[in-house]
């Protein structure tokens, strides 16, 4: 198989297994510092021990996101050499400003926030798990900085040098603040809020039905769906707010998301359906003129569609749009489930819906899909560049690995996270099952 591809494939298996922890750590960082804001507050116990049950899960979620983050960073000098060698100057700011603004924030006040709750004052644990919430979002902050400058460059010009041309930063708030960083961003962050929110209420609504820890899943369930029902309703005003930018800034991409072959006007918004590729068609409903009138405030406006495009110009449309269409549509399911939790928690009846909880329960793979859904969309959706309109992804492949070598590395990292994916699920169902017993008996003899 062609090394590219390898390295691609092996870039993608790595990069999404390392997404499903930084999200939990991110919205689980928002929700302790919630919680326990809520115990310094109301000086309710049972807050107390909420933060104390859900920062063990939050240290097993931040220790696999470091872990499996490590392998990113060796990637791009051992499979994607040529791209770090054109964008080192710019890439390079935006991971040593995570590493010295984010991580160091982080992991600095990790083990206050882990073992300092009888050796420091209430105020300052506070503190520290405040500092962890900002890092880990510090984190996110720099690494979609990156990445949407791959997709929107800005602040940089074009030199030449003994190695080849090279991208070098101009203006560096020009590159922070490239026009799709701030959209990305918040449609990122929101993403993670969820992904903290449900796993907090899939964990809850087990407890309730197994009639465990009663009081602790009810409290717990409480503020994580008020965050969810925020960020995802949230979520789809930025979802919209991002497919705008990609219409101005990268219409190839919005032409494979909605199955577009050709320049149409008005535009049909597909609703799900089957792309064939060879001969151009989408099956599926639509609705008409709905693209442009999203997109552009017009049922008549056009939209560009990919017969504007050299084939090698385009990206693969199928899994675009399957994997677009799939994040909208869990991002619309989990709309609904927070609103119905909403309502029947107004009616009194939550705790009590059983239907709705084991919904729940299941509920915690939705943003999780849906963000490895998105990240889909957004980097395929880019192909074929790697920085977009300057470098093709063949371009930044390394010159002197081949194919072997990447598919025996390949074969490796896939059998290493398949055991890592089984010790965090085998740990975290450990951490659940105990529950929080520990902390209220602990609570319970000092009472």
């Amino acid at each position: 198989m062609d090394v590219v591809i390898l390295s691609r494939i092996q870039f993608a298996l790595t990069s999404a297994f390392h997404y499903i922890y930084p999200p939990l750590s991110i919205g689980l960082g928002l929700l302790l510092v919630l919680m326990e804001g809520t115990y310094l507050w109301t000086k309710n116990p049972l807050f107390q021990q909420m933060t104390k049950f859900w920062v063990r899960i939050f240290g097993l979620t931040f220790s696999l996101g470091v872990a499996t983050g490590i392998v990113l960073e060796f990637e791009f000098g051992t499979n994607w050499a040529a791209y770090s060698r054109y964008v080192g100057d710019i890439f390079g700011s935006a991971l040593a400003a995570e590493g010295i603004f984010a991580f160091f924030l982080e992991s600095g006040f990790l083990a206050i926030l882990l073992f300092g709750w009888n050796k420091v004052g209430p105020k300052m644990h506070f503190f520290s798990t405040l500092m962890v919430c900002l890092g880990s979002t510090f984190s996110a902050v720099w690494i979609i900085v990156a990445n949407s400058w791959m997709h929107t460059p800005q602040g940089y010009h074009i030199v030449q040098h003994e190695l080849g041309t090279r991208a070098e930063i101009t203006d560096f708030w020009a590159m922070v603040f490239n026009p799709s960083a701030m959209d990305r961003l918040v449609h990122t962050i929101l993403g993670c809020w969820q992904a903290g929110a449900w796993l907090v209420i899939s964990v809850s609504a087990f407890y309730l039905l197994r009639k465990k820890f009663i009081p602790f899943a009810q409290a717990s369930m409480k503020i994580a769906l008020v965050l969810a029902f925020v960020a995802s309703v949230a979520q789809a005003l930025s979802g919209h707010s991002s497919a705008i930018l990609v219409s101005q800034y990268q219409p190839a991409k919005l032409a494979a998301m909605e199955g577009h072959f050709n320049t149409e006007e008005p535009a049909d918004l597909h609703l799900f359906g089957w792309v064939d590729e060879k001969n151009e068609t989408v099956s599926g409903p639509a609705i008409k003129g709905a693209l442009g009138w999203l997109v552009k405030g017009s049922a008549d406006a056009k939209i560009t569609g990919l017969d504007q495009f050299a084939l090698e110009d385009r990206p693969p449309v199928n899994i675009v749009f399957q994997s677009f269409h799939l994040m909208v549509s869990i991002g619309l399911l989990l709309i609904l489930l927070s609103s119905l939790g909403l309502f029947l928690w107004w009616r009194k009846i939550l705790f009590t819906t059983r239907w709705l909880l084991w919904c729940f329960v299941f509920a915690v793979l939705g943003p999780q899909i849906a963000n490895q859904a998105g990240w889909f969309t957004a980097e395929v959706g880019r192909q074929p560049w790697l920085v977009y309109g300057l470098l093709r992804t063949e371009q930044g492949a390394s010159a002197t690995v081949s194919s072997g070598e990447v598919l025996f590395s390949l074969i490796l990292f896939t059998v290493i996270y398949i055991l890592l994916f089984i010790l965090f699920i085998f740990l975290l169902d450990h951490k659940i099952r105990r529950g929080p017993q520990d902390l209220i008996e602990k609570s319970d003899q000092r009472a």
